[in-house]
């Protein structure tokens, strides 16, 4: 049987914020199948989060020159950090000094360009990108390696109608175990979409209506469960009644989150530097 017949009509479902459901929803059409977005939290700035990223960086007591590195573990934290760099009328940092490293995961670090690295500092020798090998967290902090007291920056989300997911306590307590002094900043807010964000998953008789979920971050995850608990129905009910859908995780972070929430994972990104990684997974698992 032609594969590629039968993907023609799988739906895919993903709960990604609106920024990443636009990289996403090419990548599922590109393999024939139909996307279904069906967000669970929306991921923004916030004017409380920009004033929380200004206290680190205005004059006249500019924190950032306290610091050895920044810390970035999403591609959101990167665009809050720029877009507060472009209220201020000089670049915070010093130019001279240590060498200042940036870290960012996978394709997230493309936002760290030359005009970024030149909006934090005059003197772009001084500047160190580091993209890990492993693109986690875990990744992040075995490349950043022994802090030795330093202090390192790590703009994070503040989480609004939901339990925080462990990934950030566990980054920063991973970081402070490696030597280093991790300092928090809520960089933009993580917000549970309501109580009906997972309604397009659902038929009328409450199962689910498409062939596979894809969920990027354990933040997704606790949104749709939360949301189906509102309309009364839980996640074993939904598996059930539709026992052939495949749930498949960006990568293993995300997917140990699932886990633990109970929410069994049939696929996992095995290239999760980009969403391109769980799409081919996911049509490997298919045609194997």
């Amino acid at each position: 049987m032609n594969a590629s017949h039968v993907s023609t009509h799988r739906l895919v479902a993903f709960t990604t914020p609106e920024k990443y459901a636009v990289r996403l929803s090419p990548l599922v059409h590109l393999k024939g199948w139909t996307p279904l977005w069906c967000p669970t939290v929306t991921i923004e700035p916030t004017p409380h989060t920009k004033l929380s990223l200004l206290h680190y960086l205005s004059p006249p007591t500019t924190h950032i020159n306290q610091f050895s590195a920044v810390a970035f573990t999403s591609r959101t934290g990167i665009s809050a950090f720029s877009d507060a760099l472009s209220e201020l009328n000089s670049p915070p940092l010093s130019p001279s000094g240590d060498e200042f490293t940036i870290s960012a995961l996978g394709k997230d670090a493309e936002l760290i360009d030359n005009s970024f690295v030149g909006r934090i500092c005059t003197n772009s020798d001084r500047i160190r990108v580091l993209i890990p090998k492993v693109q986690t967290p875990v990744g992040l902090v075995e490349a950043l390696g022994f802090g030795g007291g330093r202090r390192v920056l790590c703009p994070v989300p503040v989480v609004v109608g939901l339990e925080e997911p462990s990934v950030v306590p566990n980054f920063l307590r991973e970081l402070n175990a490696k030597g280093w002094v991790a300092v928090r900043v809520d960089a933009y807010e993580t917000r549970w979409r309501g109580a009906d964000c997972a309604a397009a998953l659902l038929r009328g008789d409450g199962g689910c209506g498409v062939d596979a979920v894809v969920f990027t971050s354990t933040g997704e995850v606790k949104g749709v469960l939360k949301s189906l608990r509102a309309m009364g129905v839980d996640w074993g009910a939904v598996m059930r009644r539709n026992p052939g859908m495949v749930v498949a995780a960006h990568g293993p972070v995300t997917a140990a989150g699932a886990e633990g929430l109970g929410v069994c994972v049939n696929v996992v990104g095995g290239k999760f530097g980009s969403f391109d990684g769980v799409v081919d997974a996911l049509a490997h698992f298919w045609n194997d």
